[in-house]
């Protein structure tokens, strides 16, 4: 079976750029949100848990079938149950969706613990059967695997990639580390590159790419097709188009922190924002300010006092301190630490 054509790119010949599914977190708000600073060329949802009793969660779909960002999504899911993935699939493909993902690199115990996610890494016989029968079902639509590469250890870093192969599978996100790393330690980008080599359809470089100048070098040492950025477009959602910019050989256009502020205001005015209690709102968008806070203030003044605010007025003063006082400064486009 020949491979399903991939969705355009926004601009012809240049790298692919994703925005990487992240539970609670690229919903259909931050995905249009980040779409106003410039849309990566694919979106992913949240993962779509798929068991015996499973149905298709209203909130994950909205971000396929109200999403105006004029972007291709993908739809997730995550889960074991071959006839249930099945099922689920064949639903999905009723929608408008550029493909069917499936969730092979969740690291979160409780996930990888009932054999889904990054679980199902330590059983490339599972996988085999999995995605013949993902396969055999998505036939007009793209088919495409999130992964990471092995659980504890690479020892079956290669046999899934001759299974990917076996399937014809579309595209492949490779997160660089393992599913017991997490999002610790060195990125793997060598695994990366021996992927690229390795497997018939393009590769999407994933982990630790925060920022322009560290995808050009990751696609420069890895060879992929493209990049997929997940946390880092949470503190920076202008990254997309920064690493358009990078790869046309422009000047990365500065980011004003007045802008930050903008965008955390943004993040905040959620359409279901007022049915949700000021502390739970507060508790959200401090979610966010994890990863913005020491692009802004290297010295870690700012997340400090933002982690001690505890309603919509202190937060926003604290922001309104850090981000407004001085007009001439702009973000840090140099990775930080993230806490």
């Amino acid at each position: 079976m020949s491979q399903v054509l991939l969705p355009p790119s926004l601009q012809k010949d240049l790298p692919f750029t994703a925005l990487a599914p992240m539970q609670d977190v690229t919903n259909l708000w931050f995905m249009k949100v980040i779409a106003h600073y410039g849309s990566p060329d694919y979106f992913f949802t949240e993962y779509f848990r798929v068991h015996d009793t499973s149905r298709l969660n209203c909130k994950i779909l909205a971000a396929i079938t109200e999403n105006d960002t004029g972007r291709p999504v993908f739809a997730q899911m995550i889960g074991e149950s071959i006839p249930d993935l099945v099922r689920t699939a064949k639903e999905l493909c009723q929608y408008n969706i550029a493909g069917v993902d499936l969730n092979m690199g969740c690291p979160v115990p409780r996930i990888y613990r009932k054999n889904v996610g990054g679980g199902l890494l330590r059983e490339p016989e599972t996988v085999d059967e999995i995605l013949g029968e993902l396969r055999a079902a998505v036939n007009d639509k793209p088919l495409t695997v999130k992964m990471r590469v092995g659980f504890e250890n690479t020892d079956n870093f290669y046999k899934i990639l001759d299974i990917i192969n076996r399937h014809n599978i579309d595209l492949l996100s490779l997160h660089g580390r393992t599913v017991k790393e997490m999002y610790q330690g060195e990125v793997k980008y060598n695994l990366i590159a021996e992927a690229v080599r390795q497997v018939d359809c393009p590769v999407l470089a994933n982990g630790n790419i925060n920022s322009a100048k560290t995808a050009l070098e990751v696609l420069s040492q890895t060879g992929a097709a493209g990049v997929m950025v997940g946390r880092w477009a949470i503190g920076n959602p202008w990254i997309f188009n920064q690493i358009r910019q990078a790869l046309g050989g422009e000047q990365i256009t500065p980011v004003p922190l007045v802008e930050v502020r903008n965008y955390i205001e943004r993040l905040w005015q959620t359409p279901t924002a007022s049915t949700i209690p000021e502390r739970a709102r507060v508790g959200y968008l401090k979610m966010f300010l994890n990863y913005i806070a020491l692009s802004v203030d290297t010295e870690g003044h700012f997340l400090r006092l933002m982690r001690k605010a505890q309603t919509e007025l202190e937060l926003f003063n604290v922001c309104d301190r850090f981000l407004v006082v001085d007009m001439s400064k702009t973000l840090a486009l140099a990775p930080y630490l993230m806490v």
